[in-house]
């Protein structure tokens, strides 16, 4: 669980909202594209939208009537930063989509590095509580490691580190939405299948996190078999997933001949540009400023603040919330 941190202590498709990616989906209700009727909204959807409703209605409720709501924790979105010109605005458009979704709410950004502003220089600038949901979708390096040690040397915050983006039905949702946008077709055929293509890590419960996320995708598809994949290979993970370019192989050795590679990225990249490459077919677009990864990032934010407290021991250090 987490704990509050008080510190004394491919080819890439054409842009969203900014001038990054895929033209941004203004539908009601942020739902992907759909030629057949609607998919009916699965738990892990209403438990989202049933976080966000207790976390705004918890923070203004007392035993014996309503106070006055104080100032909600800064949202810090850590990315983790790309040479790539698009990046930054499709970063940008994401957190412009958060910011309508919860007006008033403070959203700051930080990069991991490359870069600016840089997280720590983002945390400099803060006062009081922030909560950092990491842009990114698996418990690798960044999440376990560099995140609580950013906290750690803000001493002036209270802070908490929510989960990673994924894995997480409304992932699944938005790779879903980019892959019919690129062409997938809402019927596909037993010889269809998609590869998840992902940045990568040694870390096992990176790996871990990716396959889940396929297994939630290949759900939404309708039973499309879904390979995980990393942009490069990760020999010192445990069962980590095939590169990109061997999960094409693989499946087209099995007869499937009309494949796809869906885009476990926040923003263009050189993963995300080696990714669509070695894709025979259809390629989507990074998820970008997708309206169901915007209510994740919100989703995840509202997860830290709800966690329970946990022991005094468990105040000293960063953690990451559990889904």
């Amino acid at each position: 669980m987490t704990a509050p941190i008080p510190h004394s202590a491919s080819r890439p498709a054409p842009a969203t909202t900014g001038p990054e990616r895929a033209a941004p989906d203004d539908r009601p209700e942020g739902r992907p594209v759909s030629c057949g009727p609607a998919a009916p909204l699965g738990t892990g959807e209403l438990a989202a939208e049933i976080t966000v409703q207790l976390s705004r209605r918890l923070s203004r409720v007392r035993l014996h009537g309503f106070r006055s709501q104080p100032p909600a924790p800064t949202l810090v979105a850590v990315a983790h930063g790309s040479r790539d010109p698009r990046a930054l605005p499709a970063v940008r458009a994401l957190l412009d989509r958060v910011r309508a979704l919860r007006p008033g709410l403070p959203v700051r950004l930080g990069h991991v590095e490359l870069n600016r502003p840089l997280l720590s220089d983002a945390l400099a600038e803060l006062r009081g509580e922030a909560v950092l949901v990491p842009l990114l979708f698996g418990r690798g390096y960044h999440v376990t490691h560099d995140l609580p040690a950013a906290l750690a040397a803000a001493p002036h915050l209270t802070g908490r580190i929510a989960t990673p983006l994924g894995p997480h039905p409304l992932l699944a949702e938005a790779l879903h939405g980019r892959l019919l946008e690129a062409g997938f077709p809402p019927g596909p055929g037993p010889r269809t299948a998609v590869v998840l293509a992902a940045a990568g890590s040694r870390s096992p419960q990176s790996a871990q996190d990716t396959a889940r996320t396929a297994q939630l995708l290949s759900a939404r598809l309708g039973g499309v078999p879904v390979q995980p994949a990393f942009a490069h290979s990760a020999p010192a993970a445990d069962g980590a997933p095939p590169t990109v370019a061997d999960a094409v192989r693989t499946l087209t050795a099995r007869g499937h001949d009309h494949l796809a590679v869906a885009a476990c990225f926040t923003a263009p990249g050189r993963f995300a540009t080696r990714c669509a490459d070695a894709a025979p077919g259809i390629a989507a677009a990074p998820l970008g400023d997708h309206p169901a990864l915007a209510r994740l990032v919100l989703h995840r934010y509202d997860q830290a603040l709800l966690a329970r407290t946990g022991s005094d021991s468990e105040r000293t250090r960063a953690a990451t919330v559990a889904v």
